[in-house]
């Protein structure tokens, strides 16, 4: 396997691992808000946002050339979470609103800029491994060398909206901790109807984050 930086010529590439393999995450398969193997413009407008920040890494099986995983890494600054809500209210879908009112409200109710006394996030926001790759450590060789680059780059604090029971056990072994744990079935409709149903064993929504040591100053 090999592992390195996400060029833009291989932007397209991800986006269609992602149109492959994202409708499995429990959030978006709960609400489903993107189908598999099918364009998702909302999710695909931020996922290229965040590729042009130009901090994510992909793993490519060296036999194939195939993509076996991804992590999309981005900058959280402060004022980001009232903008997102903002953008929100332009956006007339149900799904969206769903998945990202839960995650923006929480940041927002948190506040790790104030909390970890901070102006800016390393934010891995998306770990996507192939179906074909899993069980092989791919996603944790993604994890460790995204942190590697938040160092490398300055950060105090990075911060994983991790959605499903598998990113919370990266992200544990990583080192990083729970500051807000949400449970799914918690959230009901009017009629009483459960908004997210996730599947067992994905039960929790957790913002974790690590504290780092930002081994440089960021350009």
């Amino acid at each position: 396997m090999e592992y390195g930086p996400i060029p833009p010529s291989k932007f397209d590439d991800v986006i269609d691992h992602l149109r492959e393999n994202f409708p499995d995450e429990p959030l978006n398969a709960s609400v489903g808000l993107s189908i598999k193997g099918q364009p998702c413009p909302l999710l695909e407008k931020y996922d290229l946002m965040t590729l042009q920040e130009g901090m994510s890494v992909m793993a490519v099986d060296k036999e194939t050339g195939m993509i076996a995983g991804v992590a999309l890494n981005g900058t959280c600054s402060k004022g980001d979470v009232e903008k997102s809500l903002e953008n929100m209210k332009t956006v007339d879908s149900v799904p969206f609103h769903r998945i990202f009112g839960l995650l923006n409200n929480v940041n927002k109710e948190v506040d790790l800029f104030s909390k970890y006394n901070v102006d800016r996030i390393f934010d891995l926001r998306i770990l996507s491994v192939d179906a074909r790759f899993r069980g092989r450590g791919v996603a944790k060789e993604l994890f460790s060398r995204s942190e590697i680059l938040a160092e490398e780059y300055g950060f105090k604090l990075m911060k994983v909206d991790a959605t499903s029971l598998f990113t919370q056990k990266v992200c544990e072994s990583f080192g990083l901790k729970v500051v807000k744990s949400v449970r799914y079935g918690d959230f009901k409709d009017e009629d009483g109807k459960k908004i997210y149903d996730t599947q067992p064993p994905h039960d929790y929504y957790k913002l974790m984050v690590k504290e780092l040591t930002g081994k440089r100053s960021a350009d």
